[in-house]
């Protein structure tokens, strides 16, 4: 789950995590009455979107006094903003952020992130912040410093000096990154976060660090140890279909094909994706139904495929285990049944009860395809998808 960058700064800020004084606000006139609480100078407006690359779309505006902040807000709500993270189609602006301006001495990169190769977090900084961070990897990986964190023995001191050390702090600098390297660690654990991103993390004129950019990741299958910061979920930034799958417990993301996909498992899901890919097809989506679904859910599976108008097939595909294929079968034929599938439809299964399955699916009077191979399957729904 994502948030925000002014809800991922609170909670910064809680854990102790400097940041500016700031306000969100959903109506322009408010972006006024906050840039005079902030003391009727340089502010900053930026727009609240779960993407980055809001400053190149015309998202983050300093501006220098109240008026000009509410004109600032004003553009910005509603305002459909398309960044290197959102699409063509853009992220409708519906709150921003009135934060004060401050004097920026430096601008450094710190981020924290759950490492699977080493299954360790790694605390991660670089002296080039201001950029996106994949550029810097990409380009000068060696302007990267990582500390990899024991789970057991948490973050050491030597570590957070040592990063600091890496920046090129200086005095007092050093204590207050090695405070906030540590507060940012205790909130990734404390919160069951999957990123932390400061970005830019910077040093002031007066040679304080503050969290000028705030980003934050969590682990879903967590959120249940943390509702208030499952509340925080804004689902006006996701897309429809995605949340209307969230609601049946259904691992659904929207691609940019004309084949609909549902399968059980996640591996299974992405081998049939290539080899809709390999048939010369385009996947529509990743939809996995998981291993115990049962027919009420396909049928939901199914609601959800079909209210997507680039789908012009569906391939099934399904290792029957714990989902039987008869099971498997019920459902679709109710689901077809009772939505009128307009698009052809490509089931191969096996498994457990496939030949049962198969029988079902033969005598429903459906119209469905069948096959018995993946490679078979694929070649087919590429075909119909024509």
């Amino acid at each position: 789950m994502k948030i925000h960058e002014y809800q991922a700064k609170e909670i910064l800020a809680r854990h102790g995590v400097p940041v500016p004084k700031g306000e969100v606000v959903f109506k322009a006139g408010d972006a006024r009455a906050v840039a005079e609480r902030l003391g009727g100078g340089t502010v900053v407006v930026k727009a609240q979107i779960h993407a980055g690359g809001r400053g190149k779309g015309g998202g983050v505006k300093v501006v220098g006094n109240p008026d000009e902040a509410e004109r600032a807000a004003d553009a910005m709500l509603g305002m459909r903003l398309v960044t290197y993270q959102t699409g063509p189609d853009g992220q409708t602006v519906r709150r921003v952020l009135v934060e004060q301006g401050l004097g920026i001495e430096r601008e450094l990169y710190l981020g924290m992130v759950l490492d699977r190769s080493t299954e360790k977090p790694v605390l991660m900084v670089s002296p080039d912040g201001g950029v996106e961070i994949e550029k810097v990897a990409d380009k000068t990986p060696e302007r990267i410093f990582k500390e990899y964190v024991h789970p057991g023995a948490g973050l050491a001191p030597f570590q957070t000096r040592k990063l600091a050390f890496a920046l090129d702090l200086e005095g007092d600098q050093i204590q207050q990154a090695v405070r906030m390297m540590k507060a940012v660690y205790d909130t990734f654990i404390d919160t069951d976060a999957s990123l932390i991103e400061i970005n830019p993390l910077i040093v002031t004129k007066e040679g304080n660090l503050l969290a000028l950019d705030a980003k934050m990741n969590f682990d879903d299958n967590a959120l249940y140890r943390h509702p208030v910061i499952k509340e925080l979920r804004d689902t006006a930034e996701e897309a429809p279909l995605e949340v209307e799958a969230s609601k049946y417990a259904l691992n659904y993301i929207k691609l940019d094909g004309t084949i609909g996909c549902m399968v059980n498992g996640a591996g299974l899901a992405m081998a049939t994706m290539d080899i809709i890919k390999l048939a010369g097809g385009e996947p529509a989506n990743f939809l996995d139904v998981g291993g115990g679904a049962n027919a009420e859910q396909i049928r939901n599976a199914f609601k959800i495929l079909t209210s997507d108008s680039s789908v012009k097939a569906v391939l099934i595909n399904i290792f029957g285990g714990i989902l039987r294929c008869d099971v498997l079968a019920e459902g679709v034929i109710a689901a077809v049944k009772e939505l009128g599938v307009p698009v052809p439809i490509v089931i191969r299964m096996e498994g457990t009860n496939v030949e049962k399955g198969k029988q079902m699916l033969r005598e429903s009077g459906l119209n469905f395809t069948t096959a018995d191979t993946m490679s078979e399957a694929a070649e087919q729904v590429v075909a119909l998808a024509l």
